[in-house]
């Protein structure tokens, strides 16, 4: 057997057993794997040192529980951007650097990125895959380029439009509630509760073609949605319960997992009947068909669309997607919707003139519908709209970890493998931006004021290639539900004022209650 010398370990001479070889193989890989991970670390510990950064509470927590989830952690974020307006960075720990960024110049070259550069960052996002799968808020690379395009008729105009008499059934059914709580005596509603429900109603039935009436009686499959949503946002504030295996041990890990299994139980039973509708061939007539009566739904679209080499998405991908867009088009909406609702009533001067522009659009015809050409019409509800959401953005922060080095306009290297957090609220509410920023004033967004303004000011719907795809859809759904919620009630604060609750949107803690009366001219 061949000797092997270790002198240099004060070993002498020892059989060189192929044992031994390989421990000493990979002890001295793993050796070289510290060595360079900590090179790597001391090396962007260098360059990030470009990035201000607030005292840290010491060396191993770093800024951890720095910003608080909730109404006093918003209130540290908007101090946090005027000390650093330009963007700063924190530690989560010794040795996880996040960059927060909150400038419309600096968020543009991340933003604006290819999304082969800057990918979505699934620490904050891999926790809902198995609810979502590998549909476009979790996919990336080639996937998620190839879903974008192929899922972008979907949201076409002529898509969209027969939509707009979906949004105002579900209004009215909604409406016709409040009615009923009203006459009984209920005049403060929490409107997070009733409009979650109508955006759900809605989607469903643009999504599926589906009408489960879940505004009026309980629907499980309504229920599993609520529940997901919920699950999802209370382990967000448990890091911890991020890594799979522990999560699935608790009994709130065993209800996500039994409300996923309800959910896409009934998406796959909608995809399988809707194949068995589908015909064996001619589909391009078939679409053709169902679009000229007005009948296509998000479903059908998905199930026809093509790539370019003529391949068509799995089932799997049909659900993905559809799962994708029922949980982003609810949440998203009834927030964006809830706090416009506020702020109306926060501002009775505003809220009356919206109202005044509805009533003038629809004055020699019948007030109880709002049409697709009407939604053009509506500019100081627009803008009332587009406040809000620079306000309150229903989503609070975004992130992405590039694949290589992003050089910023001011000169500063953002370092390849480094977590940021594109942070939409600091973007809102930057006083280098926004004058006032905390005050709601919707002539921000009147078109002489808009022509200066970066484009990157303004991201309720994120920008660049992977801005929101379904924003059109939310914009006119807020419109319809705004005008006509308007047209039939004044809405008017509590009496308590709401504390702001940044969850996987925005809340406010114990609801969003406002006060509605009906309006005599308006009611039906």
């Amino acid at each position: 057997m061949p000797q092997l010398s270790l002198s240099w370990l004060g070993l002498g001479s020892v059989a060189a057993s192929p044992w031994l070889l390989l421990l000493l193989a990979g002890a001295s890989w793993l050796l070289a794997h510290v060595l360079t991970q900590i090179y790597a670390f001391y090396e962007n510990s260098r360059r990030l040192q470009c990035f201000p950064q607030p005292p840290k509470q010491n060396w191993l927590i770093g800024h951890l529980g720095l910003v608080k989830r909730e109404e006093k952690g918003l209130k540290q974020v908007t101090q946090l951007v005027g000390t650093y307006p330009q963007g700063f960075m924190v530690w989560m720990g010794p040795i996880f650097p996040l960059i927060n960024l909150c400038h419309p110049d600096i968020v543009r070259s991340v933003l604006n990125a290819s999304a082969a550069v800057a990918l979505k960052d699934l620490v904050f996002y891999n926790f809902l895959k198995p609810w979502l799968g590998d549909g476009l808020l979790l996919s990336s690379s080639d996937k998620w380029s190839r879903h974008r395009r192929m899922l972008t008729p979907a949201f076409h105009f002529n898509i969209l439009k027969p939509y707009v008499k979906i949004f105002n059934d579900s209004t009215n059914v909604m409406h016709a509630k409040w009615q009923r709580l009203i006459s009984k005596g209920n005049t403060c509603l929490n409107m997070f509760e009733h409009i979650s429900l109508m955006t759900l109603d809605t989607l469903q039935k643009c999504v599926f073609s589906f009408d489960s009436n879940c505004q009026e009686k309980p629907s499980e499959y309504i229920a599993a949605i609520l529940e997901l949503s919920a699950l999802v946002a209370k382990r967000n504030e448990q890091p911890l319960l991020h890594m799979d295996f522990l999560y699935q041990l608790t009994p709130d890990g065993q209800r996500f997992r039994k409300a996923c299994h309800l959910v896409h139980k009934f998406t796959d039973a909608v995809i399988q009947e809707r194949h068995r509708t589908l015909p064996d061939e001619g589909l391009d007539d078939f679409l053709l068909a169902k679009t000229k009566s007005k009948t296509l739904d998000f479903i059908d679209v998905l199930l026809l669309s093509k790539d370019e080499d003529g391949k068509m998405l799995s089932d799997e991908d049909i659900r993905a997607e559809a799962d994708t867009f029922m949980f982003e088009g609810h949440d998203t909406t009834a927030s964006g919707l809830s706090w416009i609702l506020y702020n109306l009533a926060k501002h009775p001067e505003h809220q009356e003139r919206c109202r005044q522009e509805v009533q003038e659009l629809l004055r020699d015809r019948d007030p109880t519908e709002i049409e697709w050409d009407d939604l053009a019409q509506l500019p100081f509800l627009t803008m009332c709209i587009k406040e809000s959401l620079r306000l309150h953005p229903p989503v609070m922060a975004i992130s992405r970890c590039c694949t290589q080095d992003v050089v910023l306009p001011d000169g500063r290297v953002i370092p390849k493998g480094v977590v940021c957090v594109i942070s939409i609220f600091g973007t809102h509410h930057n006083p280098e931006v926004w004058p006032n920023p905390e005050v709601y004033d919707p002539s921000r967004f009147d078109p002489e004021n808009i022509k200066d303004r970066s484009s990157m000011a303004f991201i309720p719907f994120s920008a660049g290639p992977r801005n929101c795809i379904g924003q059109t859809f939310a914009m006119s759904e807020m419109k319809v539900a705004l005008a006509l919620t308007l047209l039939r009630f004044r809405v008017l604060p509590d009496h308590a004022e709401p504390r702001r609750k940044p969850e996987l949107i925005l809340r406010a803690e114990g609801g969003l209650w406002l006060r509605v009366e009906p309006l005599r001219a308006g009611a039906r």
